[in-house]
């Protein structure tokens, strides 16, 4: 039976406008990646290129580098859309043919207030893992758009 390719979809609302919060959604991505989801074990860093085409991907201390995904849409500070390269045991994969894209979308919703709002497709492309990583991102409770939101609000409590 094929793997369900239903999309998954996740949203906060953050105190900033798009622009700001696109800004420290893309400039931060170390300060809101969970530890214990990053392949390389405490990054350097861990970027977006800021362009279509460019990659997401993390650089250890020494220098060796593993690309979480590829840029496939950049439109700031509207949208953001990166494939997910993780393949068996939670492992990354080094090519986009059996990623899945992570769309992130950034809203006003009100005064100085932004819905950033993650839509997880093509999930299906994850073969075996799919139901597993589908099960994972749907689960209630604090997750990387809460990790996310408290950088926002350090952030901007620094301003």
């Amino acid at each position: 039976m094929p793997a369900d390719d239903t999309p998954v979809r996740k949203s906060v609302t953050v105190p900033v406008t798009p622009d700001v919060a696109f800004r420290i959604y893309t400039e931060q991505p170390r300060e809101w990646l969970p530890p214990e989801h990053t392949f390389i074990r405490n990054p350097e860093s861990v970027t977006f290129e800021p362009w279509a085409g460019g990659r997401f991907y993390e650089r250890g201390a020494d220098g060796s580098e593993i690309t979480r995904g590829t840029i496939t849409e950049w439109d700031p500070p509207e949208r953001l859309a990166v494939t997910w390269r993780i393949g068996p045991d939670w492992q990354p994969v080094f090519d986009d043919s059996g990623a899945s894209v992570i769309v992130v979308d950034f809203a006003l919703s009100g005064a100085n207030t932004t819905e950033v709002m993650l839509t997880y497709t093509h999930l299906d492309r994850h073969g075996e893992m799919a139901d597993m990583i589908r099960s994972a991102i749907s689960r209630p409770g604090p997750d990387t758009l809460d990790r996310y939101a408290e950088v926002v609000k350090r952030h901007t409590a620094q301003s």
